[in-house]
């Protein structure tokens, strides 16, 4: 969008007469000035009277404006923007103008407020902290210079006192967590902290509610909270010099949101309404706004599907592709001809389209209704669709037709696999999983006998393996055909109906680590064929050349070649009577069938995606786990040749074609129909490209809210959805869904709905947002201080010596470049304090510069030297973060105790866990640290690892005796926490007690254990995550959701210790593990007297 600066004058209403008055609501981050209120709406910052009236649009970047705050004096206004590339700090008059770039780091800087003389602005942002799960303040002038940090180890929002000596400030928030009556951890207290003598006080310690936006206001500091009997976010103000509480509004039905103070009143959203609160009065009015705008934003308007593919389904023939994007269903030439949206439905979501095997119908789900329902239509006709079900609310799949094309399987949100028989127009129930979500669902296939009587499928069973089943549809009972001793999946009957085909996990190859003695058995999928009848050629028969004899031609047969046209025809229809009755009698021996199976030669490996055709098994084999080696490919076993053989490197999946001959391959977001056969080519791409659809953004928006209602209410692990009226709340935030204007303002509608639930893991993001700029910023990994007119390295950044992963580019000894040496310029541009130094680097990324330098201000007998610039130095500055911490215990407790830091319990946390651990395996003791810690997978790994116990010692005649298991730390342990810490890192300090392993230090955690297994993407490609499980405890006990784990001995963030670079819950962890290893520490046997044998 390009860049517009309005003019607050009378000539700026004018040719108002083609634009519309609009009854506008969602004004969202509002200020207030002596005058005037700014606001954002529609993602661009707005000016209006403070009175009310009709808005002036003051910016319109690309992207979301967010956080605008006037001057003190009420002339200029600073607020986050992306105009040149980034999320920027950016300074503009208030009569508008050309806005000025305040900060240039590439990672987002967030407004918070201007300092109180007006001369500066302060702003939050990740730049120089050790883990991006907390922010810090920096000051910078509003003209544009150098930054200045201020000394919270932590900061979110923040308000200066009316003397700027002190400063209310949050270093905690849950802003923008969907989290609604939130008790954990990581909830926002408020703290004073004094800039001269650095003490600090938290006000909000004696609450375990949510206080954000501090404002203070004379004695007063005023902020949101949920502390009230009403549970929602309502304004409150705290007195400090009496120490007491008082609560200025009682909203019960929206939270407020984005408070903001000026001189006079502070004014806030609410419901999508402003309202301003009199210091003076005491009295909360409403802000009348009116916006004139043309909304061409909520215009129809014709939009390519393609980037929004979703799933795709190919004709009988191979001859069309049918389309899943955007919410509407079309038809795609495989070569030639048009390309047809066959539903174009605006707000209504048509979804898992099925060709039948006759190329007569397509079947799909679709939302018309109001609830997903079983539709048809015939191609060709398609404005003559129709509703075939009246089902249960609830999301259902993938649907797989019979080949007699009168029946539909599929399964349901529930676990439920059903069948629809279309000539009865009846739904019956098959079978049902035991315990699969989303993941599971989608993926979910089965496979029709070809006499449309049976159907296979795979489907857990209490072992937690998968089992084949097949079910009959004459007596209506399901048979399990193998034992679940090994997992089985994704069975197929063959097109004679002799065999069913299946992937089998039973190769038991173990992969060592090269860590330690763990190991895993990866690639362990086999291609085995089961005869469906006892006396079934074996497919490994022996083969045996023979010679053909012809036979005599009878007499009768003589004379049946002489038969006229219209005889033929008989015995051709004849041939074709015996043929459907041969289908008709496709019968399965059950007695013993799983004793029939026969492992196929295939190599074991990935394999996934089975379909079997005349004389071939068509299956994935993708990269064998632990492999960068070939790509997936699309792959055949030739049942005559007995070999494997390649159809098509590179794809990603396939879809085969009713008629067996063709199929659909894809590779990444392209599609291309190809031949079931050796050697094929992905040449032929559909056009995809050429699918539009017509969006009706307002109706588009309340089908992505409806969806995302529904797959909460589907999929959330509470049926009874933590006792929430579930539709009354879509009743409530529907209603704000009028008043949008972008996608951004429905995220953020659909945040409040599913924030409601007072769950951790509700998140949302995606769609068919406003896109921004990106710019990137070379980095040298230094941390600079502005001295005079220019820059110095104030430090140059190191993780620790055996960290060879990332170096500053400054941490190389030929360089001669030293720590207190001023860069005065970049490529011979020189390099000021007149703006911020990542400016010079903005497009510089990961590229050779030019830097001038000295070890004085000055030019002269400067040097000149060329780096190569970082393109990210995160990782540099959480490995310098980790190892000052390292090093402190290490200089505490003389070389003792080990430190391991675990960022999370995912994959980056484990390779964490495992290289520190077992690099200090020799220790007495160790401070194991999960401090914001990002969670991701359930921790029962890393106690393992911290809990292996010794078993025996191995003498040896030279050297050293060996440990068993020799990779693990025997000696005390004690774990660091705090709030930050959660979802999987609020399992591991739980499950670390529960083993008993050593003493919680810190805060309380998160409190966030109901979990994620995915939900289906919104139609625009956007997502609502749905927590489908949660955590109670061997004793019938829920895990504390909304609370977090306590610890054994509570350290709080002491700010004031922090700001004189004391960690207080480093050093309490360090003396408690001093204690522990006089008491419990470990003294390994000593080597018993040789024997005489």
């Amino acid at each position: 969008m390009k860049k517009m600066f309005a003019c607050l004058l009378p000539a700026a209403c004018c040719s108002m007469s083609l634009l519309a008055q609009t009854d506008a609501g969602l004004f969202r981050f509002p200020d207030v000035s002596k005058t005037q209120i700014v606001f954002t709406y529609a993602n661009d910052v707005w000016v209006v009277p403070k009175e009310g009236g009709t808005a002036i649009k003051l910016s319109s970047p690309a992207g979301v404006e967010s956080y605008p705050k006037f001057s003190p004096d009420g002339k200029r206004i600073a607020f986050t923007g992306n105009y040149d590339g980034n999320k920027d700090v950016y300074v503009m008059p208030v009569t508008g103008g050309v806005p000025v770039r305040i900060t240039a780091h590439s990672y987002g800087d967030r407004l918070v407020d201007w300092t109180p003389d007006g001369t500066s602005i302060f702003f939050a942002s990740i730049r120089e902290s050790g883990k991006y799960r907390f922010n810090q303040f920096y000051t910078a002038p509003a003209n544009g210079g150098a930054e200045q940090k201020l000394p919270m180890a932590y900061a979110e929002f923040g308000s200066y006192s009316p003397d700027g000596k002190q400063m209310a400030l949050n270093f905690r928030s849950q802003v923008g967590r969907n989290w609604k009556r939130y008790r954990g951890g990581w909830n926002a207290d408020i703290h004073i902290f004094n800039f001269t003598t650095l003490a600090s006080e938290n006000i909000s310690a004696n609450s375990d509610a949510a206080d954000e936006f501090p404002m203070w206001h004379d004695n007063s500091i005023y902020f949101l909270s949920d502390r009230g009997t009403e549970e929602r976010m309502n304004l409150w103000r705290y007195d400090i010099p009496a120490k007491k509480f008082e609560q200025l509004t009682k909203y019960t039905d929206y939270d407020a949101h984005y408070p903001s103070m000026g001189s006079d009143e502070i004014v806030f959203e609410q419901g999508g309404k402003l309202y301003l609160y009199s210091f003076a009065s005491k009295q909360v009015k409403e802000v009348k706004v009116d916006v004139i705008t043309d909304r061409t934003a909520l215009k129809p308007k014709a939009e390519s599907a393609q980037r929004y593919i979703q799933h795709v389904n190919v004709s009988p023939d191979g001859n069309r592709v049918i389309v899943e994007a955007r919410g509407d269903i079309f038809s795609v030439p495989a070569k030639d001809g048009f390309v047809k949206n066959l539903t174009s439905s605006p707000g209504v979501a048509e979804r898992y389209p099925a060709y039948s095997p006759d190329g007569k119908n397509i079947a799909y789900w679709s939302d018309q209704s109001g609830e997903y329902e079983l539709w048809m239509m015939q191609p060709g006709k398609e404005n003559a669709a129709a509703k075939l079900t009246s089902l249960d609310a609830g999301y259902r799949y993938q649907l797989y037709w019979s080949p007699d094309s009168k029946k539909l399987a599929f399964i349901d949100k529930g676990n439920k696999i059903k069948i629809y028989d279309i000539t009865a127009a009846q739904i019956y129930d098959v079978d049902k999983a035991l315990r699969w979500s989303h993941g599971n669902l989608e993926g979910f296939c089965c496979s029709w006998s070809p006499d449309s009587r049976w159907l296979t499928y795979a489907r857990d069973i209490e072992n937690w393996h998968n089992a084949v089943f097949v079910y009959d549809t004459k007596s209506k009972k399901a048979q399990q055909v193998t034992s679940g001793y090994y997992n089985s999946n994704n069975p197929v009957f063959d097109e004679e109906g002799k065999y069913i085909y299946l992937l089998t996990n039973q190769s038991f190859n173990p992969y060592y680590s090269d860590f330690d003695n763990s190991f895993i058995y990866a690639n362990s999928t086999q291609l085995a064929a089961i005869p469906l009848k006892k006396d079934a050629v074996s497919i490994f028969a022996p083969k045996n050349d023979t010679v053909s004899i012809k036979e005599d031609e009878t007499k009768d047969e003589k004379q049946a070649d002489k038969k006229d046209t219209k005889k033929k025809k008989d015995a051709k229809d004849t041939a074709s009577d015996k043929k459907s009755v041969d289908k008709d009698a496709v019968a399965i021996d059950f007695d013993g069938i799983e004793q029939r199976m026969l492992i196929l030669s295939p190599v074991a490996g990935n394999l996934g995606n089975l379909n079997a055709i005349k004389g071939k098994i068509i299956y994935m084999r993708y990269p064998n786990t632990g492999s960068n080696d070939g790509s997936p490919a699309i792959k055949f076993y030739d049942l005559d040749k007995r070999e494997e053989k390649t159809i098509l490197d590179g794809a990603d999946y396939y879809i085969m074609a009713a008629n067996k001959e063709k199929l659909l391959a894809a590779k990444g977001s392209s599609f291309a129909v190809i031949a079931a056969d050796e050697g094929q080519k992905f040449d032929k791409p559909v056009r995809t490209a050429e699918m539009m659809s017509i969006v009706e953004p307002m109706a588009e928006w309340k089908q992505l809210f409806t969806d995302a209602w529904r797959m909460e209410r589907d999929f959330f692990y509470d049926p009874n959805m933590h006792g929430v009226n579930w539709n009354l709340v879509k009743e409530r935030y529907l209603k704000m869904v009028e008043h949008a204007m972008t996608r951004e303002e429905v995220d953020f509608i659909i945040g409040e709905m599913i924030g409601e639930l007072n769950a951790s893991h509700t998140y949302h993001g995606g769609g068919d947002i406003e896109k921004e700029k990106s710019q990137s910023c070379g980095y040298l990994g230094i941390n600079w201080q502005a001295e005079g007119n220019f820059y110095r390295i104030k430090k140059i950044l190191k993780a620790a010596p055996w960290d060879a992963e990332v170096h500053s580019s400054l941490d190389v000894t030929w360089l001669g470049i030293r720590e207190g040496d001023y860069i005065l310029a970049v490529n011979g541009v020189a390099l000021t304090t007149a703006g911020e130094p990542y400016a010079a680097f903005l497009g510089l990324s990961n590229k050779p510069v030019e830097l001038t330098y000295n070890n004085i201000p000055s030019f002269n007998n400067a040097k000149t030297v060329v780096v190569q610039t970082m393109d990210d130095e995160y990782r540099l500055r959480n490995l310098a973060w980790i190892e000052a911490m390292r090093k402190r215990v290490e200089e505490a407790t003389n070389g003792e105790v080990g430190y391991v830091y675990v960022p999370s319990t995912g994959v980056d946390g484990q390779t964490e866990l495992l290289r520190q651990l077992n690099a200090q395996t020799e220790k007495k003791a160790l401070i194991i640290d999960e401090r914001f810690n990002d969670g991701g997978q359930i921790p029962d790994r890393f106690i393992e690892m911290l809990n292996r116990t010794p078993l025996a010692y191995w003498a040896i005649r030279d050297g050293e005796s060996w440990q068993w298991p020799p990779f693990a730390n025997y000696g005390p342990k004690v774990m660091l926490m705090n709030g930050w810490s959660g979802s999987g890192g609020d399992a591991f300090p739980d499950y670390f007690r529960k083993k008993g392993l050593g003493p919680l230090i810190g805060t309380r955690t998160w409190g966030g254990l109901i979990g994620l297994s995915g939900s289906p993407d919104l139609i625009d490609g956007g997502s609502v995550t749905v927590p489908t499980f949660r955590m109670y405890n061997v004793d019938g006990t829920w895990f504390k959701e909304g609370h977090g784990v306590e610890p054994d001995i509570e350290v709080p963030e002491d700010l004031t210790a922090m700001a004189k670079d004391t960690d207080p819950q480093l050093e309490r962890a360090i003396s408690e593990i001093k204690n522990l290893l006089k008491t419990k520490g470990y003294m390994p046997p000593k080597l018993p007297s040789y024997e005489k044998r």
